[in-house]
């Protein structure tokens, strides 16, 4: 088994409250669920209202795939939204379950 772990920093330029925050962030999380089948949850960053860092993973029977997907994630948030931006992104793929 393989599991691939992505944590993806935003900047959120155009947003004003942390309501308009939560707004964005529930949408692009539920747009990658449904696309990619993977795991989202916001793991850093909750009372800044223009940064949010999201966790997403994956779990496949192979490590190559679990990259992929992980690489196509980022990809789809990166052009997805013209009002979110990609601070930083690091993929890992832990092995050997």
């Amino acid at each position: 088994m393989h599991v691939g772990v992505l944590k993806v920093t935003l900047r959120l330029p155009e947003n004003q409250s942390l309501k308009g925050k939560r707004r964005t962030i529930s949408s692009l999380s539920s747009r990658v669920r449904d696309r990619y089948n993977v795991a989202v949850a916001e793991v850093g960053d909750n009372d800044a209202w223009q940064i949010a860092t999201l966790g997403i993973a994956c779990v496949s029977n192979s490590a190559r795939h679990a990259d992929e997907v992980m690489a196509r994630v980022v990809g789809y948030v990166e052009a997805s939204r013209e009002d979110v931006e990609v601070v930083d992104s690091a993929i890992e793929t832990l092995s050997g379950f």
